[in-house]
């Protein structure tokens, strides 16, 4: 039975290391996903922006040119989706890569199912409203604050919040449970639709980009707090 390419998603894998590379394309085929492999940075630019696919899975250290220069060069001529996929577990590299236009990230080694989830719940955030179930519009106030999940806004002091699709995801999960503890289990489960493996840091590093964005002290965040060995507690009182 011959597999219908017209409906396939195109993913280019971007890694230098050819033994991972065909691992993870041949599980990503396997997955029914079209995959274009390149293995040097400069090169992979001139791919994406022709191929325009759906979306990119970059590695960071690459011959050529680095994955964060990657998504500054091809940002301004490529709206899909970009994962970065980098062995370097620290927040502050996560957060570049976040700045200059990535979607998401994971951090090496990862499970295959965990990548694959990971990229099926990128894809699935950025399909057209008209292709997945209506959401029913409701307006959340805390203070300052106003969330809005119909239009998928937030605005602080009147002014709108630049945020990603995982970044509101995550708070209007939060704002939504405001007043009570959520797990990193909870959010794994609601933003990323598996289970939260006990070592995986982005959740952080999003609550980070969150609290960032809205003016929070990082000593004393009058929003998002930390709970600590448990998760995170929205406060603030509805309005």
């Amino acid at each position: 039975m011959s597999l219908d390419t017209s409906t396939q998603e195109t993913i280019v894998l971007v890694e230098d290391d050819l033994g991972l590379a065909q691992l993870v394309q041949e599980r990503l085929q396997n997955e029914g996903f079209k995959v274009l492999h390149e293995e040097n940075g400069t090169a992979a630019c001139d791919l994406i922006i022709k191929t325009q696919p759906d979306l990119v899975l970059l590695d960071v250290m690459l011959p050529g040119m680095d994955g964060f220069k990657i998504c500054r060069t091809i940002r301004p001529q490529y709206n899909g989706l970009i994962l970065i996929l980098t062995a370097l577990d620290d927040d502050i590299d996560q957060v570049e890569g976040l700045e200059l236009g990535a979607d998401d990230f994971v951090v090496k080694p990862v499970k295959p199912r965990v990548l694959i989830a990971r990229i099926r719940a990128l894809l699935r955030r950025a399909q057209p409203k008209d292709q997945v179930a209506p959401t029913t519009q409701s307006n959340i106030q805390l203070g300052q604050l106003s969330v809005n999940n119909g239009r998928r806004e937030a605005t602080l002091n009147d002014r709108l919040i630049n945020l990603s699709t995982i970044e509101f995801d995550l708070l209007w999960y939060l704002i939504k449970h405001r007043g009570q503890t959520v797990s990193r289990q909870d959010l794994y489960q609601a933003i990323f639709r598996y289970d939260y493996d006990g070592l995986d840091r982005s959740i952080d590093v999003y609550i980070s980009r969150l609290r960032h964005k809205l003016g929070e002290d990082p000593v004393a965040p009058h929003y998002i707090k930390t709970v600590r060995s448990i998760g995170y507690l929205m406060a603030g009182e509805k309005t």
